[in-house]
C-alpha cells in the first residue's frame, strides 16, 4: 500500500448523525459542556482584546507627536496600565485556555473535562474580574503600570489600585482552577491505548503550562495580597517609608510574571505543532524532542525571573546565574523551531489562513527570541533597560508570537468548532494586514530603544518623532486588520461552506467526530489507529466535497463501527 493509499484509509468513517446546532443565546448561559465553555473563553477574550487594542491605538495616537496633547497624564498612565493588564490576563491567557478547553477532551478521547462544574466556575470568574478592571478606568485609573511596582502603586490612588489587585486575584484563581482541570484531564482521562508519548503535542504543551500556573500563580497572589495590605491597611511589607522592601515585591512578581510569558505562549507552541504537519502533509519532525522541550521550557522558566532585575541592585554573581539560565532557554525553544522547519521542509504546503498565520508566528517569534537572548545579556540589558527596545522585544514575543498563534489555531479549528469553513480570501487579507501592521508598529521601536527613548512616557524628544509616526501608522493598520477577521468569523459561522467532519484530513482524535461535536463528543469510545502525526499525504482533491470524503473511505485497521461496538457491549 502506498503512503497516499494508507492516508486515504486513515480517516475513519463517520456514522453519527449531525447534532442539532446550538442556539446563539446558549453561549451566554452557565454550562458544563467544555465546548461551550471553550467558545465562551474565546469570545470573551476577543472582546477584551478589542478593548485592549483600542487603548493601544489611543496610546499610539498620543505618541504620534512629541508633545502630550491628547489626554491628561493620569489618563495616559491608566491606559498604559490597563492595556498591559488586559492584553496579558484577559486576552492571551484566556484565549489559550479557550482553545485548550475546547480541544483537550476531544484530543484525549474524553467526554468532557475532569471537573465540568469547576470548569464553568473558572470561566465565570473571568467576567466580573475583567469588567471590574475596565470599570476602574472610569472610577480612578490605576496608574502604576501592569507591574504595579511599589512604592509607586502605593501613592497613585487606592480605589483604582485596589480594584486592579482584586481583579488580578480573581483572574489568578480562575487560572489555577483551570490548570488543575487540564492536568487531571490529560493525565487521567486519555482514551485506552493512548500512552503519554502518543498524545498530541497540544496536550503536552498544556501539561507544561498547567504545571507553571500551579507553581507560579500562588506566588503572585501572595505578592498582591501583601500589596493590598500595604495599600489599604497601612502595613509595610513593601513600603520603604515603613521599613518594607519593594525589591521583594519585584522578586515575587517576576517569579510568576516571567513564566507567564511561557504560560501565554506554550499553548500556542502546541497549536503550531498541530497545524504544521496537517497543512504540510508531512509527519511531525522530532515528536519527542518537541514534547520534552515544553517540559524543559516550563522548568527553566521558573529559574530566570531575576533577569528583569539586572538594574535593581542585583549582585554581580547573581546576574551571571540568571543571564546563563535565561540564555539556556533558547535551547529547547530552538529545538521546537528546528522541529517545525524540519516538518515543513519538502512538504506539500497549503498556504491557507491557518498556515500563513503559523508561518507568521514562527518568523515573528524568532525575531522576538533573538532580541530576548540580547536582553538576557547583562551589559546589553543595562543599556536598553526601560527603553523602547524592550517594548519591541516583548511585542514580537507576545503579539507576534501569541496573537499570530491564536489566529492560526482559530483558523485551523474553526471548521471543527462551527461545522463551517472560513472564507480564505478574507483570511488572507486579515493575515497580510496583520503582518504589515505588526512589523510597521514594532520594528522601528528597536531603533527607538537603541537611540535611548524611554518607555511609558507621553512626551519625548522631537528627534524621535519620525519613527514614532511610523509606529502610529502601523498601529492603525493593525487596528483595521481585525475587521476582516471579525466579519469573516461571524459570516462564515452563519453562512460558510459546510466543513464536513475532517476537512483537513487530520489524524488526531478531534477530527474523528462530527463538526461540531455532539454533547459527549463521541458516540463510542474512539479507537487509536495511528499516532497523531503518522502520515504522509497523497494529492488532495479539492473537487471532492466534504460529504463524499466522509462516505467514500474504508475503515482503518482496528476501527470498530459504532453499531458493532454497541452490539458487543
Amino acid at each position: 500500500m502506498t503512503q497516499a493509499e494508507w492516508q486515504s484509509t486513515a480517516t475513519p468513517p463517520v456514522v453519527h448523525e449531525t447534532p442539532p446546532e446550538r442556539k446563539w443565546w446558549e453561549y451566554f448561559l452557565f454550562s458544563t459542556d467544555h465546548k461551550v465553555i471553550g467558545i465562551q473563553y474565546l469570545v470573551t477574550a476577543f472582546f477584551f482584546y478589542l478593548i485592549g487594542g483600542t487603548l493601544a491605538t489611543a496610546i499610539r495616537t498620543e505618541l504620534a507627536t512629541p508633545a502630550s496633547d491628547l489626554v491628561a497624564p493620569d489618563v495616559y498612565n491608566g491606559m498604559l496600565t490597563l492595556h498591559g493588564t488586559i492584553m496579558i490576563f484577559l486576552w492571551i491567557i484566556p484565549a489559550g485556555a479557550g482553545l485548550a478547553n475546547y480541544m483537550i477532551p476531544l484530543m484525549v478521547g474524553a467526554k468532557d473535562m475532569a471537573f465540568p462544574k469547576l470548569n464553568g466556575v473558572a470561566f465565570w470568574m473571568i467576567v466580573p474580574a475583567g469588567l471590574a478592571l475596565v470599570l476602574s478606568f472610569f472610577l480612578e485609573p490605576p496608574q502604576a503600570g501592569w507591574t504595579s511596582y511599589p512604592p509607586l502603586s502605593l501613592v497613585s490612588g487606592k480605589v483604582g489600585e485596589g480594584i486592579w489587585i482584586l481583579g488580578l486575584l480573581g483572574l489568578g484563581t480562575s487560572s489555577i482552577l483551570g490548570a488543575l482541570n487540564f492536568l487531571v484531564t490529560i493525565l487521567r482521562m486519555r482514551v485506552p491505548g493512548m500512552g503519554i508519548n502518543d498524545m498530541p503535542l497540544f496536550c503536552w504543551s498544556m501539561l507544561a503550562t498547567s504545571g507553571l500556573i500551579l507553581i507560579g500563580t500562588p506566588v503572585l497572589a501572595g505578592a498582591l495580597i501583601l500589596l493590598a495590605f500595604d495599600l489599604l491597611a497601612g502595613t509595610a511589607f513593601f513600603n520603604p517609608t515603613g521599613g518594607g522592601d519593594p525589591i521583594v515585591y519585584q522578586h515575587m512578581f517576576w517569579f510568576y510574571s516571567h513564566p507567564a510569558v511561557y504560560i501565554m505562549i506554550l499553548p500556542l507552541f502546541g497549536a503550531i505543532s498541530e497545524i504544521l504537519p496537517v497543512h504540510s502533509r508531512k509527519p511531525l519532525f522530532g515528536y519527542r524532542a518537541i514534547a520534552y522541550s515544553s517540559i524543559a521550557i516550563s522548568f527553566l522558566g521558573l529559574i530566570v525571573w531575576a533577569h528583569h532585575m539586572f538594574t535593581s541592585g542585583t549582585p554581580a554573581w547573581l546576574r551571571m546565574f540568571f543571564m546563563i539560565t535565561t540564555m539556556v532557554i533558547a535551547v529547547p525553544t530552538g529545538i521546537k523551531v528546528f522541529g517545525w522547519l524540519g516538518t515543513i521542509w519538502g512538504g506539500k504546503i497549503s498556504l491557507n489562513s491557518a498556515m500563513l498565520f503559523a508561518l507568521g508566528f514562527i518568523s515573528m517569534f524568532v525575531i522576538g527570541g533573538i532580541t530576548g537572548v540580547m536582553v538576557a545579556s547583562v551589559p546589553f540589558d543595562i543599556h536598553v533597560h526601560d527603553t523602547y527596545f524592550v517594548v519591541a522585544h516583548i511585542h514580537y514575543v507576545l503579539f507576534g508570537g501569541s496573537v499570530f498563534g491564536i489566529y492560526a489555531a482559530v483558523y485551523h479549528w474553526f471548521p471543527k468548532m462551527t461545522g463551517r469553513m472560513v472564507n480564505e480570501t478574507w483570511g488572507i487579507v486579515h493575515f497580510v494586514l496583520t503582518f504589515i501592521g505588526m512589523n510597521l508598529t514594532f520594528m522601528p521601536m528597536h531603533e527607538l530603544g537603541l537611540l535611548g527613548m524611554n518607555r511609558r512616557v507621553a512626551m519625548y524628544d522631537p528627534k524621535f518623532a519620525d519613527l514614532n509616526m511610523i509606529c502610529t501608522v502601523g498601529s492603525y493598520i493593525l487596528a483595521v486588520s481585525t475587521i476582516p477577521f471579525l466579519v469573516n468569523a461571524v459570516w462564515s459561522w452563519l453562512y460558510g461552506e459546510k466543513a464536513g467532519n475532517n476537512p483537513w484530513r487530520g489524524l488526531t482524535l478531534e477530527w474523528m467526530t462530527t463538526s461540531p461535536p455532539p454533547i459527549e463528543n463521541f458516540e463510542v469510545t474512539p479507537v487509536l489507529v495511528s499516532g497523531p502525526y503518522d502520515y504522509g499525504m497523497g494529492d488532495r482533491n479539492p473537487e471532492v466535497d466534504a460529504e463524499e470524503q466522509e462516505t467514500n473511505v474504508e475503515s482503518p485497521p482496528g476501527f470498530i463501527p459504532p453499531e458493532e461496538a454497541r452490539a458487543g457491549s
